[in-house]
């Protein structure tokens, strides 16, 4: 009966210590599965909203929340060049606005002739005059001169004497001599019928009256005996 109840404790105590050494190894498999268990995954990354754009700016596509600003635009009827540069339409300086006088048109002025001719002289003359019926105008060198006669036109020849500028005021006149010789021969000579006068530098001539002699001596083809003098040459009147 002894031998009987000290197997009996023989078999507990190993039926006991058996389970203590399950229940050590199930723990020891169990930490070991969480010591190698996969790893909990990364919290994603911290992304901060874009901020709501200001009132009035403009996003473009694909660009949300990471573009630049757009750039100020310059209040109106003002140009982004910096200063002094102007607005399209400004003034600007034309022909004439700084003071300068244009030359005389035949359309401004106004032709009259007279004879002039000094009793005395060896030859005879005729003063031409140039009104200005425009503006103030500038005139210099000499006028064209050509008489119509009976034989063709007949142009005259320019004088040696000097030809200074001068401005024409509005309303002012200034003359000019033709010198021609006299028919003192006692023929018919070269009968003269009108005189045409252009202005210097221009191509547009005025038709005056001839106020001189009816005629001119018949020359032996030397040139023409008829000469002009610049413009001012026979005085200048206002």
């Amino acid at each position: 009966m002894f031998g009987n109840r000290r197997t009996a404790l023989l078999v507990s105590a190993a039926i006991v210590g058996g389970a203590m050494l399950t229940t050590a190894c199930q723990e020891s498999d169990s930490n070991s599965k969480a010591g190698q268990g996969t790893a909990p995954a990364a919290p994603a990354a911290n992304t901060q909203a874009a901020p709501p754009a200001a009132p009035g700016s403009a996003t473009t596509g694909g660009n949300q929340g990471g573009g630049t600003a757009p750039a100020a635009q310059p209040p109106a009827g003002k140009s982004s060049g910096g200063q002094g540069a102007t607005a399209a339409g400004g003034a600007g300086g034309g022909a004439g606005d700084n003071g300068s006088i244009g030359k005389c048109r035949t359309d401004d002025l106004r032709a009259t002739a007279q004879d002039a001719t000094i009793t005395g002289d060896a030859e005879r003359t005729v003063a031409v005059t140039f009104k200005n019926i425009g503006h103030n105008c500038t005139m210099s060198g000499f006028a064209g001169v050509d008489l119509e006669t009976n034989q063709g036109p007949l142009s005259a020849k320019r004088t040696g004497q000097s030809a200074d500028p001068f401005t024409l005021k509005s309303d002012a006149s200034v003359s000019f001599g033709i010198t021609y010789p006299s028919n003192d021969t006692g023929g018919s000579g070269v009968r003269i019928t009108g005189l045409l006068v252009t202005p210097p530098g221009e191509t547009k001539s005025i038709t005056v009256r001839w106020p001189g002699a009816a005629t001119l001596p018949v020359t032996d083809g030397a040139g023409s005996p008829v000469k002009v003098g610049p413009i001012g040459s026979a005085g200048q009147g206002g």
